[in-house]
């Protein structure tokens, strides 16, 4: 099944603009999104053959089947929220079995959850990405070596310095735990390498320290603290900045880096904008996409206000929401008997 069976056999339902250009955001570069609603034949939907959803390669065009729209209708889910309730100069097909999914019948107070939560996430995420960007990581991985000092003359010394400083090697070093600490240990040298010691690391990818068999009668030249937990700490960062460098998109994350304001301004625009129409939904128990406030939200796409303002104004609508919501006559959850039974009415005329 593929969108153009759906457009040849008239199985559409409904079809409409979505994105930025519903939302009101759209520029001269914004891409066109479309969404939809269409149903299967009866003998797919009554065989072995149900297609809840059907998208083109990259996703820029969808539509759901009745059924999977009313079940994610009846969760408040955001997207499907916002294409029910789509601008009517958006709006390019729509049978009228559509107009008796009415808004009033899904919106509740779970919204809380599904736009406020959703938006939060992003916040998360954001404040994320902007510790990735101010605090690059070295593709050169740390050792556990990096780690570790060498108590010295009420100080500290890292290890990796004292090695140099005394012409020593770290292969032929030795320790040993010393009773009731974390992470302290004596450190034997032994330059003829003839004693068996194993090195403070048995390679650059070791996760703990060696120990050493010290003969009976050698003498310690140091001791040595190893901050595993701080080694560990970084092993995780690590990871995860590397694995975000392989997985960003490149185009999205230059343009960030050219407005200096450290996080993703686009995601960040759409995360203030579902802030706003959750708020909208308890103040007024109604759902308008169309932005009033375009050029503010513009003027944080590209990136004209600081990392600590965008976050301020998220915080400020979290709070109005919480508010708005306590006082809010929306029922706790849609009722799924009526828009149930509105969904069969629905599939009883387009199979009779």
């Amino acid at each position: 099944m593929t969108i153009q069976t759906l457009k040849n056999n008239n199985l559409i339902l409904f079809e409409s603009i979505s994105g930025s250009r519903s939302f009101g955001l759209a520029t001269e570069n914004s891409d066109t999104d479309i969404r939809g609603v269409y149903y299967l034949p009866k003998k797919d939907f009554f065989g072995l053959n149900y297609i809840p959803q059907i998208s083109n390669e990259t996703n820029d065009i969808s539509y759901y089947e009745i059924g999977r729209f009313v079940e994610l209708l009846q969760k408040n889910n955001p997207n499907i929220l916002e294409i029910l309730v789509s601008p009517k100069d958006c709006i390019q097909q729509k049978n009228p079995l559509i107009d008796l999914l009415k808004p009033e019948d899904f919106l509740s107070k779970l919204c809380k959850d599904t736009f406020a939560g959703y938006a939060i996430s992003q916040i998360k995420k954001a404040k994320g990405l902007n510790k990735k960007i101010l605090n690059p990581i070295d593709k050169e991985r740390k050792s556990t070596l990096d780690f570790c000092y060498i108590l010295q003359n009420n100080s500290s010394m890292p290890l990796k310095k004292w090695l140099s400083e005394n012409g020593r090697i770290q292969e032929k070093c030795g320790l040993v735990n010393i009773d009731n600490t974390k992470g302290m240990f004596a450190l034997f040298y032994n330059e003829l390498g003839d004693l068996g010691y194993k090195g403070i690391i048995q390679n650059e990818e070791a996760n703990q320290v060696s120990l050493s068999s010290i003969p009976k009668g050698e003498k310690s030249v140091a001791f040595m603290f190893c901050n595993l937990d701080a080694y560990s700490t970084y092993c995780k960062d690590y990871r995860e900045y590397w694995k975000w460098v392989s997985e960003r998109n490149e185009d999205r994350y230059n343009v960030n880096q050219n407005h200096g304001q450290n996080y993703d301004s686009k995601n960040m625009m759409h995360t203030i904008r579902l802030l706003q129409s959750c708020e909208q939904i308890f103040k007024a128990n109604s759902l308008n996409i169309r932005v009033e406030n375009r050029d503010e939200l513009l003027d944080i796409k590209a990136g004209n206000w600081s990392y600590d303002n965008v976050m301020k104004k998220a915080e400020g609508l979290i709070q109005s929401i919480e508010y708005y919501h306590s006082i809010s006559t929306l029922p706790e959850y849609p009722d799924l008997e009526k828009t149930t039974k509105i969904l069969i009415e629905i599939r009883e005329n387009l199979y009779k």
